[in-house]
């Protein structure tokens, strides 16, 4: 149901559109099929990436094919969008008629402000926000701990081992203890990561690795993306907990297998001492980990809709769709992701990774009631 919805409404938003651009354009017949023509092969790039097409391609000509394919479905959002707004103008009689019809002006206008969104959209996706967050526990650690976490890297065609090196620099500039992935490393295919051996920029990373599996992991094929992450060098907690310090590391399987462990399961795998830390990919059921009384959880998925307003979407789907949350001692944080899926824009929406800081308060008062002995 949920396939065939993601393969109408492209085609839908398609005949939509270029309904209002045949109508808008001041051309010739044969002008006007000539843009429509365009528009159409840039759909159908879209749909050729779920094809064997993509394979047969150089690792170049699999990327522009999933660029161009992908983005367009961010364009075809923001067009109907606007001709809708323009089509209610008509009909509470504010917009006229002569404005959608055969007219340059109108047509220079949308594109002129299309370009200068989704450049802005580009420029936006390629600035990474570096959020802080601080975090306290009565759990005894030998000293305040540096954690860096990420979700939604979606390495492969779209963000290749070029752009990945740039972003392993800006991790490695926090000197962090460890870093933590919320799964969806891998976007849809592990075989552009081979090609580049992108898995020796994992190696270059200053800290131990922790990371669970998400959705793209098993899209890609859950054998090939375990293969990838030894290679990496990535713990990989797949329904299982590594302890850190004091502090214990569970990692979740992707919902996407159902007989995957339940977060009570595996809270009981971890020390009572030991400050707990939940890597799960889809934040579902968030009262779940209050009950297992885990101390934070960190998940991604969401992308916080990458583009407005698909955030909207994303925050009535699910409790927390973006940002720190808390319920009863249980902290949250659900990441909109380094990466992206799709078109690289964010328009309403951020790429970040999370710098948290993980402070004992019985380190704390111990030092201090030494200090006073």
């Amino acid at each position: 149901m949920w396939m065939i919805l993601f393969l109408l409404l492209p085609l839908l938003g398609f005949a939509y559109v270029f309904w209002h651009i045949w109508q808008l354009l001041p051309f010739s017949a044969w002008g006007k099929t000539g843009v429509v023509a365009i528009g159409l092969l840039t759909l159908l790039c879209m749909f050729a990436n779920f094809t064997r097409l993509r394979g047969m391609l150089s690792l170049d000509g699999a990327t522009a094919l999933y660029e161009v394919g992908n983005s367009t479905l961010f364009i075809l959002l923001y067009l109907a969008m606007t001709f809708i707004v323009l089509d209610i103008g008509r009909l509470v009689r504010l917009v006229p008629r002569s404005l959608l019809y055969n007219n340059g002006t109108t047509a220079l206008a949308i594109t002129a402000l299309l370009t200068v969104l989704f450049v802005y959209g580009n420029r936006h996706y390629n600035n990474k926000v570096r959020q802080p967050i601080a975090l306290t526990t009565d759990k005894r650690l030998s000293r305040p701990l540096k954690l860096v976490m990420l979700s939604d890297l979606h390495l492969g065609y779209h963000n290749r081992r070029k752009e990945f090196a740039r972003w392993v620099d800006l991790i490695n500039k926090e000197k962090a203890d460890a870093i933590l992935i919320a799964g969806d490393i891998i976007d849809i295919s592990t075989e552009p990561l081979e090609q580049e051996e992108t898995w020796r920029e994992f190696l270059r990373l200053n800290a131990p690795v922790y990371a669970c599996l998400g959705n793209h992991e098993y899209y890609s094929g859950q054998p090939n993306a375990q293969l990838f992450y030894r290679k990496a060098d990535i713990r990989l907690l797949r329904d299982s907990t590594a302890m850190f310090d004091n502090i214990c590391i569970i990692g979740r399987d992707d919902r996407t297998n159902p007989a995957r462990k339940s977060v009570a399961e595996l809270a009981r795998m971890a020390p009572d001492s030991a400050y707990t830390i939940v890597l799960d990919h889809q934040p579902y059921h968030l009262e779940r980990t209050e009950k297992a009384a885990i101390d934070f959880q960190f998940s991604g998925h969401t992308h916080h809709g990458q583009v407005w307003p698909i955030s909207w979407i994303t925050q009535a789907i699910y409790e927390c769709a973006f940002g720190p949350h808390q319920r009863g001692n249980t902290r949250y944080y659900v990441s909109s992701g380094m990466g992206i899926w799709g078109g690289k824009f964010r328009i309403g929406t951020r790429s970040e990774y999370i710098v948290a800081t993980v402070t004992s308060t019985a380190a704390a008062e111990h030092s201090k009631n030494s200090s006073r002995e």
